[in-house]
């Protein structure tokens, strides 16, 4: 892996030529350096650096603060802000440039160190899921189904191009508005004004339906014919953030469908006529062959639709999850109290399952479940916990890479320890590990992976001693290679 290529921004020479020295030992590449703010965007804009570290006071009209703004605005590079200065209006106007870290001068190699790869590491998961967005919305954009978003107070944030075209609506002209402007419905045979979907899924918290017969009045006046449903939107703190609409113009089914009940009344009339001769007997049967027709395509139609909407699901869950496990790594970052709740052992093993079933069956990997019944629930962050298993069983999927297929084996095993405690074990038949490196691999940093950050290890240790826990990991016996990790969690204490 290359080293990261990093561009410094300070207008004292000798402590820029000290920085550097110290970025060098360090063993990152330093790209150039600039003494001013505009020579800062131009030296980003040439060498497009992986990191800025920026001081706030600079030769010029622009000082770091201005130039970090641009840098990150323009170029989408991260900056971590190297200064003297901690007053309350200079870390206020840092704050607003969104950097990725603030040292303070003077500081050691290994701060520096510290803060750069926190800051790259960030970085990356920040790109990673405006990529997971970006893919939601394409995928929004593209499905078949109208799609409308609102905020909790029941106005538009979101709506795709199907959506645009059957309200007659641009979502620029529809942002911000309330949904029953935009999403005005009435029932077909009453002409009476439905109960808007979004305010009834903000009030009960469920997914509901819309009634048959039920019309959309486009802002032209026309009226569709759709069938709709809404969900609510959950935030990571578990409460309703606004609405979702997926609802669909089922002008072609009725169509489909009347020309199904046209195609089943002629069979009657033809059924009727048998008793004409074989001459209405064959009529029967070719009439026989397009009505079969065409209720396989009514099938396969609704079939699509069903699938739609599930990969929109999908999509929404894995968005949620996604801003879920950011913000349960900032919420680590800065060492702030975890969100505890009653946890699942059991059910959150599963769900990692679930989530790398992928991985498991493409590496050829056996995956044996050994999972205590009745097990007492803990006290802690799902998230956080379901990050640290996550890490743990993909690090024993990469251990078996060099085994030969069909002796890899990973065993996950939860227990009770005690009455106190859950027990959970994370087993692989890989190479094993080093017996001099049981307490070393959960240091920062340190890493035996090639690509490796040395990162992930470290921050379960994080996550389970912050639970009240304690993990370890060991060899195994020398009759069998591999290696194995234990972590424990306190249960859940009903008396609090």
């Amino acid at each position: 892996m290359s080293p990261a290529r990093i561009a410094i921004v300070e207008d004292d020479r000798i402590v820029a030529r000290d920085i550097r020295e110290q970025l060098r030992r360090s063993g990152y590449e330093v790209v150039g350096t600039a003494a001013s703010g505009e020579g800062a965007r131009e030296m980003v804009a040439r060498e497009r650096p992986d990191l800025v570290l920026m001081d706030i006071r600079l030769e010029g009209a622009e000082d770091g603060i201005e130039a970090a703004q641009r840098v990150r605005r323009d170029y989408r590079v991260p900056v971590i802000f190297l200064t003297a200065y901690a007053d309350d209006d200079t870390v206020r106007r840092a704050t607003e440039a969104e950097p990725f870290g603030y040292l303070l001068k003077p500081f050691e190699d290994q701060q520096l160190r510290t803060a750069i790869e926190m800051a790259l590491y960030k970085h990356r998961a920040e790109r990673r899921l405006e990529d997971s967005e970006r893919r939601y919305a394409t995928t929004l954009a593209s499905i078949g189904d109208a799609v409308i978003a609102t905020d909790p107070d029941a106005r538009i944030t979101f709506m795709n191009p199907v959506a645009e075209a059957l309200t007659g609506w641009t979502v620029a002209e529809a942002a911000g508005a309330a949904v029953t402007e935009v999403f005005r419905i009435i029932n077909e045979d009453s002409r009476e004004t439905v109960e808007d979907p979004v305010a009834k899924v903000l009030r009960l918290g469920t997914v509901v339906g819309l009634a048959n017969h039920t019309l959309l009045i486009a802002r032209d006046g026309r009226e569709v014919p759709i069938d709709d449903c809404g969900s609510p939107i959950i935030d990571d703190a578990g409460e309703i953030s606004g609405a979702v609409l997926v609802f669909r113009d089922i002008t072609e089914r009725r169509q489909m469908d009347e020309a199904l009940r046209e195609a089943q009344n002629q069979l009657a009339l033809v059924a009727r006529l048998t008793r004409l001769g074989e001459l209405a007997a064959s009529i029967a049967h070719e009439v026989n062959q397009p009505l079969t027709a065409i209720m396989s395509n009514a099938e396969t139609c609704l079939r699509y639709l069903d699938e739609a909407r599930a990969a929109a699901e999908r999509m929404v869950g894995n968005s949620a999850r996604a801003g879920e496990v950011v913000k349960s790594i900032r919420s680590l970052a800065s060492r702030s109290t975890p969100a505890l709740s009653p946890v699942d052992i059991n059910e959150l093993v599963r769900d990692v399952v679930d989530l790398l079933r992928g991985d498991v069956r493409r590496s050829g990997t056996t995956l044996r479940l050994e999972l205590e019944s009745g097990l007492a629930r803990v006290t802690g962050d799902g998230v956080q916990l379901q990050q640290v298993l996550l890490n743990l069983v993909t690090n024993a999927l990469e251990a078996l890479v060099e085994v030969p297929e069909g002796e890899r084996i990973v065993r996950v095993q939860t227990a009770m320890e005690g009455t106190c405690h859950v027990t959970v074990t994370v087993e692989d038949s890989g190479p094993g590990l080093d017996a001099s490196l049981a307490d070393k691999i959960f240091e920062p940093l340190y890493t035996t992976k090639r690509d490796g950050m040395g990162l992930g290890l470290s921050i379960c240790r994080s996550i389970v001693e912050a639970h009240g826990g304690r993990i370890g990991a060991t060899r195994r016996d020398a009759a069998q290679r591999g290696t194995v990790f234990v972590f424990t969690i306190p249960v859940r204490n009903d008396a609090d």
